[in-house]
C-alpha cells in the first residue's frame, strides 16, 4: 500500500488552515484580560498559526503574562 504524498500534503494544508481561526481566537479571548489591544494580538495569533508550533509556544506566552488590573470604574 502507497501513501499519496501530495494527499498527505493537502492534508496538512487542510489543518494549518483550520488551526487560523482557532489560534486567532484563542488568542482574542486571552488578549481580552492581558493587553488593551486583543485585535493585534489576535491577528499575531492567527499569523503565528501559520506555524502551529509557534502558535502555540505565543499562546503559553500570551497565557503566562499577567492579567491587566480590574478597574472598578470609581475615579476617587
Amino acid at each position: 500500500m502507497s501513501i499519496n504524498a501530495t494527499l498527505f500534503g493537502e492534508f496538512l494544508a487542510f489543518l494549518i488552515v483550520l488551526c487560523i481561526p482557532v489560534f486567532a481566537v484563542i488568542s482574542y479571548k486571552i488578549g481580552k484580560r492581558k493587553s488593551t489591544m486583543p485585535g493585534a494580538l489576535a491577528f499575531v495569533g492567527g499569523c503565528l498559526a501559520l506555524f502551529p508550533l509557534f502558535g502555540l509556544i505565543f499562546i503559553a506566552v500570551l497565557a503566562l503574562k499577567k492579567d491587566l488590573p480590574k478597574n472598578n470604574g470609581y475615579a476617587g
